[in-house]
């Protein structure tokens, strides 16, 4: 696949991705060659947790593997929480 075949959209905290891989079209003469690799559209939708900045939301498509980062929101993210101690 390339990168312009694969399409990825985040609304209201559900990531979706969607594609089309393309059939080879690869023919050798003299030679039969059987591809049992799958091939056509797909979609795949996931839900999100509310703890995911939708807005940062960043792809990457490399070598194959697509990645996919979901940052926290900053009012999401671990704190520490000083203590005072009373005397």
């Amino acid at each position: 696949m390339s990168r312009e075949d694969i399409d990825i959209t985040v609304e209201n905290f559900v990531l979706t991705i969607k594609g089309e891989k393309k059939l080879s079209t690869e023919v050798k003469e003299e030679q039969y060659h059987h591809v049992e690799r799958r091939y056509g559209s797909f979609s795949r939708s996931f839900s999100l947790p509310q703890t995911v900045d939708s807005n940062r939301v960043a792809a990457e498509y490399k070598n194959g593997v697509l990645t996919v980062r979901f940052p926290l929101r900053e009012d999401a993210k671990p704190r520490t929480i000083k203590v005072d101690v009373a005397a």
